[in-house]
């Protein structure tokens, strides 16, 4: 058997991991690679093999980074099953279509900007037709039902506990007379979050390709990270500022609106409006109430009444159209507006940055990690000037980053996480995290006697 790295090696996205097993050829999700302008088409149009050679995929959640390639894989020439849960296929579905139309809508702002400037024009990653395209190839597979994506493994999808459907993936592999069993991580959620159940841990695993996102710290409990929000809000109401968050729409978002209706229930916060300006969380929620089974014994008596938690205070509005979106700019006064996408690379967050980044009485809210090189990164780290649709704008809002939000494990249940098949383990491999983060884990692992760690480059590629 052959691991190769192609995606999520060294960083926190792009997730693709191309397995060769019995002269087949398995891949493990098919992600964006998100981070230099320069680098963002080009990476993620050619890949590091020929998708028409993929004789299977296995997609362990639905979130971009690790589904949002699926297009490009399928429009080049691959036509075999997309194995994921039932939620997953879903949302994959609507976030696919939901990123195509905001490539296309994007590119046709940027060309505008371009014909004026007498550039040539940029075609989006892909369309919005592209990404209906791959929902005829997943095949839905639930918890703990056992399948045969190519001959010789047996695949189980694990309960991962990080986003609705998500999961880790356990493959019995049969080659050369050989038994191994290999443990992907997918993104390993927090226990005690609210709305979806505990991450299901590795049992008696050979390898593991393990995430490592915050493997340089542990979490703040969530409590803390809601009263910090509550403080920042309340600050930024005081000065009759804006609050701005870029969020997932799917996880992330239903989290934090859940958190403002408690704030606001209990009269911590005036009753100032709440726009949700993502037709996707929308969308979303619909996919929530489908799949009930998926979610915790607490959010399932909310589920029951036909209402989701998120979407039962009054002032929170979801704005669906374009014309919906721009009216909310013309408006003053204290609000706040979520809109994706989560690291602020594309989509209405980019408008609602732009006509809000040069006000000092505004807030903006990162409560996401965000890549390297990313327009979210660059005002976590409040680097002066952005460039936001090719023009730079000066950073004199707030911004406050707030950690406890989430939804992936801190550092000490990552090691929980491998310690659960520490006996039977001969190697680990650290994917899904910064260099920082994964040093920082490596050590960790290490003073707890896992003595074989590797964190491989993009394009590595480790025979076992």
């Amino acid at each position: 058997m052959r691991i190769n790295f192609n995606g999520a090696a060294q960083t926190v996205t792009g997730s693709q991991h191309l397995l060769e097993i019995n002269g087949k050829k398995l891949l493990l999700e098919c992600g964006i690679y998100q981070g230099r302008r320069k680098d963002f088409y080009s990476r993620n149009r050619n890949f590091h093999f020929t998708p028409s050679q993929i004789d299977a995929v296995i997609l362990s959640h639905a979130h971009i980074d690790h589904s949002g390639n699926l297009p490009n894989l399928v429009k080049q020439g691959y036509s075999g099953p997309i194995y994921t849960t039932p939620p997953s296929a879903d949302l994959a579905d609507i976030m696919l279509q939901d990123s195509g139309h905001i490539y296309e809508e994007d590119a046709e702002y940027l060309n505008r900007k371009k014909l004026r400037r007498g550039e040539q024009p940029i075609e989006p990653l892909y369309t919005k037709q592209d990404a209906t395209r791959v929902k005829q190839y997943f095949q839905e597979i639930g918890y703990r039902q056992s399948f045969e994506p190519i001959p010789g493994v047996r695949a189980t999808l694990w309960d991962a506990g990080h986003i609705l459907g998500s999961a880790g993936v356990c493959l019995d592999i049969e080659e050369h007379g050989k038994s191994t069993r290999l443990w992907f991580s997918g993104d390993i959620g927090r226990p005690g979050l609210s709305l979806i159940r505990d991450p299901q841990l590795p049992e008696r695993a050979d390898y593991l390709i393990m995430e490592c996102t915050y493997g340089d710290k542990p979490h703040s409990d969530p409590e803390e990270a809601f009263a910090e929000l509550r403080d920042v809000i309340q600050h930024t109401v005081a000065r009759r500022g804006k609050i701005i968050i870029p969020a997932f729409s799917v996880g992330r978002t239903q989290e934090i609106v859940f958190n403002l209706n408690r704030m606001i229930s209990a009269g911590d916060l005036p009753r100032i409006p709440v726009f949700v300006d993502s037709p996707l969380a929308i969308n979303a929620t619909e996919v929530f109430r489908r799949h009930p089974d998926y979610f915790d014994d607490e959010t399932h008596a909310f589920m029951q009444t036909g209402r989701h938690p998120a979407l039962t205070f009054d002032g929170l509005e979801y704005t669906r159209s374009v014309e919906e979106s721009k009216a909310i700019n013309a408006t003053s006064g204290p609000q706040i507006i979520i809109a994706a996408s989560g690291m602020a690379e594309a989509g209405r967050i980019l408008h609602h940055l732009k006509n809000n980044i040069a006000d000092e009485r505004n807030t903006i809210v990162i409560v996401s990690w965000q890549a390297p090189y990313t327009l979210g990164r660059r005002i976590a780290d409040r680097e002066p000037r952005v460039r936001i649709f090719g023009e730079e704008y000066p950073l004199r809002a707030e911004v406050a980053t707030i950690g406890g939000f989430s939804s992936h494990a801190g550092q000490h249940f990552l090691l929980k996480y491998a310690q659960a098949t520490q006996t039977t383990l001969k190697r680990i491999f650290l994917v899904h995290g910064d260099p920082d983060a994964a040093t920082v884990f490596q050590q960790v692992l290490k003073d707890n006697h896992f003595n074989d760690v590797l964190y491989p480059p993009l394009g590595d590629s480790v025979e076992i």
